[in-house]
């Protein structure tokens, strides 16, 4: 698949070179989950300039040291002493060429030095502070252990606090991006072929590059592809967030696995996970991982305990619903069952995602202010509930909005007597110039 968007932030990462060239030194921060594009991005930004790029694996620090020499040496021509067998003295080496000659050093999975001598960040902001003004390196780092990266340049007891002169945090592709993706392979796709494709990747670069690489850009043959032997996508919750949640993974596994199947309030999740208290994971999940999203009701306060969770990421909300929760199936290798539980469901799964697919649509379009949606928490025997109430940018109009995957199954007098509920409880609402109706599939 070729090279899609990220216009931004090549032009944002070619600023900074920029700089590094012509005035000294600048460390530039690149984060975002896995499979989201960022050593691609960077290698993009990057390709018509000098860089020399080091990957980060466990090794010993001498044997790691003595690959980096060899990629330098490479790239650079410069002497390396071959006694050389620490970092701090690798990067004082490299600081000190960049006295003379302006180069990018790319150093991706840097949270991975934790692993091979945690001194080493120490070692790295002491040679950083010595040689930064009076050097020209492009200094760019990657991570995809977003709570390790987090911890190493934002935690004031970490040496590299405050360090960073830059940072870019990749996002999933747009919705346009991945419509202008899914028409370069299939110039005839569908609402449906679209609204599966962000269902199961939700933009994550990855995702819908194997699709698109192997023809795979319908519905069914999506779920086909996915659920199968030796397929990446049945391990792949898993293998991304083990590693970020480390030993306590199992009862952040179970929340997780309780907000993708609808339970998603704090006390709804304590009761299911048998009372335990949640509050502290749940505040980590959003805070450090920036796994989960709060939801309040449309006009709620900040201190409102009237709260939903929900899973920020498309294709995770999609492995804990299907994948993670009938792994017992996985384990024997039943896929066509598995792939008859996802078909089965899919209309009614698929209902949700439409809605996030039009609230999402509308953010990206910076034609509004305020996006939420609302329900009424008192009337829990016939909860009232408004998929989307958005306030335009001009703060003039508001627009309310029923999802149906199906405008035939839209009932204006019922979304009528919801709008009346909702100006009951917000009568500030009545001051803006009020449209609503359904979005629907046609409307994709």
């Amino acid at each position: 698949m070729k090279f899609y968007d990220r216009t931004e932030e090549i032009a944002e990462l070619r600023r900074i070179q920029n700089l590094s060239a012509n005035n000294h030194s600048r460390m530039t921060v690149v984060t975002g989950r896995r499979r989201i594009g960022k050593t691609s991005l960077i290698c993009r930004a990057l390709e018509d300039s000098t860089t020399v790029y080091l990957f980060v694996s466990r090794d010993n620090e001498s044997v790691l040291v003595k690959r980096f020499t060899d990629e330098i040496k490479r790239v650079l021509d410069i002497f390396i002493p071959d006694e050389i067998s620490s970092f701090r003295n690798l990067f004082t080496i490299l600081m000190q060429a960049g006295k003379t000659q302006h180069f990018n050093l790319v150093i991706d999975e840097f949270q991975e030095f934790y692993y091979v001598n945690s001194a080493i960040f120490s070692h790295i902001q002491d040679v950083w502070d010595r040689y930064r003004h009076e050097t020209f390196v492009n200094f760019v780092v990657c991570g995809s252990a977003y709570r390790m990266m987090n911890r190493i340049f934002e935690d004031k007891k970490e040496p590299l606090f405050g360090r960073r002169d830059a940072l870019l945090k990749l996002n999933p592709f747009k919705i346009d991006t991945i419509k202008e993706i899914l028409k370069d392979f299939k110039p005839d796709y569908s609402s449906e072929d679209l609204l599966a494709l962000y269902t199961y990747t939700g933009g994550v670069p990855k995702y819908v590059e194997l699709f698109m690489d192997d023809g795979v850009a319908d519905k069914d043959a999506m779920i086909s592809y996915m659920i199968r032997d030796n397929s990446l996508f049945v391990s792949e919750g898993k293998n991304i967030l083990i590693e970020e949640f480390g030993k306590d993974y199992g009862t952040y596994f179970s929340i997780l696995g309780c907000i993708s199947t609808g339970i998603n309030t704090q006390a709804g999740i304590e009761a299911a996970l048998g009372n335990i208290s949640a509050g502290g994971f749940l505040k980590r999940l959003m805070e450090d991982y920036s796994l989960i999203s709060k939801i309040r009701p449309f006009g709620s306060s900040e201190g409102s305990k009237n709260i939903r969770y929900e899973i920020a990421d498309n294709f995770l909300r999609f492995w804990f619903k299907y994948i993670h929760k009938d792994r017992s199936i996985v384990e024997i290798g039943n896929w066509n069952l598995l792939r008859k539980i996802i078909s089965d469901d899919y209309t009614t799964y698929t209902g949700d995602i439409l809605e996030r697919y039009f609230r999402q649509k509308m953010i990206e379009s910076m034609n509004y202010r305020s996006i939420g949606n609302w329900w009424n928490p008192k009337n829990k025997e016939n909860q009232c509930e408004i998929d989307i109430i958005a306030i335009t940018a001009d703060n003039k109009n508001v627009e309310i909005y029923e999802v149906k995957r199906n405008p035939e199954r839209y009932k204006e007098n019922v979304l009528k007597e919801k709008i009346d509920h909702l100006m009951m409880k917000h009568k500030e609402l009545k001051k803006y110039s009020l449209s609503f109706g359904n979005l629907s599939m046609k409307d994709m």
